[in-house]
C-alpha cells in the first residue's frame, strides 16, 4: 500500500551550507551544517544559534552521552570528540586505526553504547568510499569492530528495547537489521526492507515504521519492515537526513539541499535546508 502525502512541508530553516546528522534535543532541532564545521540549534519559534564550530569540514555528525555530553564524529580525522562541561572538545576514542576511509554516523542507544559507521578499506580509484563498518564504543571506552562490508554506511538507529540497530546501506537499496547481544555486539544480520531508492538518514516511529532520507529521488520515504512504503514525502531537492521532533515528537524535519556531487558539497552555495512536516507518529528509539 502507499499513501503519498497531501501536504507539502514548510522550511523551518534556510541558507545551510548542507545540513546532516539532524537530532532533537533539549527542546530544539540540532543540525550539523557540513561545510563551515557548524552545528546548529533551532527552537520552536525558528531562533537559530550556533551551539559550536568544530576543526572539521565534512563528514561529522552528532549525538549525546546518557548523561548530557555531546559527541561529535569528525569522520576525515577518524576521531569521536566529547565536549566537557566548559565546552571544550577532548578525545573520546580514537578511530584512526580501524579504517582508511572516512567516518560517517553515529548513535548512542539507551544504554550508553555507541555506534559510529563509516569506515572500512581505503575506497577504489574513482569511488568515494570504500565498503563501509560499524565499531562499537563501549562506556568503559573499549573499541572494537562489529560489522563489516557495509555499501555505503549512512543512518542508524536502535529500538526502544535496545536489542535492535538498523542501518541504510545505501548502495544496496536496503535498511539492514541486527540483533544487538548484552555486550553491544552485533549479530543476525538481515534485511529488513528492500527499497526503490537510496536510504540516507534514517529515524523510527512508534509504530515500528522508518523514516528514510533519498538524496536522488528527493524524498523522504516511511516503511514497514518488509519494504510497504506507508507515507512519502517530496521535496524540491536532494533529502539527507531525518529527524523526528517537537514538543509531541510528531515533526518530521528534513534536512534538504541541492546535490551537485561529492566534489561541490563545500562550495559557496547555500541552498541547504530543514523542512518540516507532521508525522503520524512519534518518535521513538534513538537518535532521540
Amino acid at each position: 500500500m502507499r499513501i503519498s502525502s497531501g501536504d507539502k512541508p514548510y522550511i523551518v530553516m534556510e541558507g545551510l551550507a548542507f545540513g546532516e546528522s539532524p537530532r532533537w534535543h533539549d527542546g530544539r532541532l540540532w543540525v550539523c551544517n557540513w561545510g563551515t564545521g557548524e552545528i546548529i540549534a533551532v527552537d520552536a519559534g525558528g531562533s537559530r544559534k550556533i551551539m559550536l564550530t568544530i576543526p572539521a569540514v565534512l563528514p561529522y555528525s552528532i549525538d549525546w552521552l546518557p548523561d548530557g555530553r555531546l559527541l561529535v564524529v569528525s569522520g576525515r580525522e577518524g576521531l569521536l570528540l566529547r565536549q566537557e562541561a566548559d565546552g571544550s572538545l577532548v578525545i573520546h576514542a580514537d578511530l584512526r586505526g580501524l579504517s582508511k576511509s572516512p567516518w560517517n554516523e553515529i548513535v548512542v542507544d539507551g544504554r550508553g553504547n555507541i555506534y559510529v559507521n563509516g569506515g572500512g578499506p581505503a575506497p577504489a580509484t574513482g569511488q568515494h568510499f570504500g565498503p563501509g563498518t560499524i565499531v562499537l564504543v563501549t562506556p568503559d571506552g573499549a573499541v572494537r569492530q562489529v560489522a563489516d562490508t557495509i555499501a555505503f554506511a549512512n543512518g542508524m538507529a536502535v529500538t526502544p528495547d535496545n536489542k535492535t540497530l538498523i542501518i541504510a546501506e545505501s548502495h544496496a537499496n536496503r535498511l539492514t537489521a541486527f540483533d544487538i547481544a548484552a555486550d553491544g555486539s552485533l549479530s543476525n544480520r538481515r534485511t529488513w526492507a528492500d527499497l526503490d531508492g537510496y536510504p540516507d538518514g534514517i529515524c523510527l516511529d512508534a509504530d515500528g515504521a522508518v523514516w528514510y532520507a533519498d538524496v536522488p529521488n528527493k524524498h523522504c520515504v516511511r516503511v514497514r519492515e518488509g519494504g510497504d512504503v506507508l507515507q512519502t514525502v517530496t521535496a524540491d531537492r536532494g533529502c539527507f537526513a531525518c529527524m523526528l521532533g517537537a514538543a509531541d515528537r510528531k515533526t518530521l524535519f528534513i534536512t534538504a539541499a541541492e546535490w551537485r556531487g561529492f566534489e561541490h558539497m563545500t562550495s559557496e552555495a547555500r541552498t541547504g535546508q530543514v523542512l518540516g512536516i507532521e508525522a503520524p507518529a512519534p518518535s521513538v528509539g534513538w537518535p532521540g
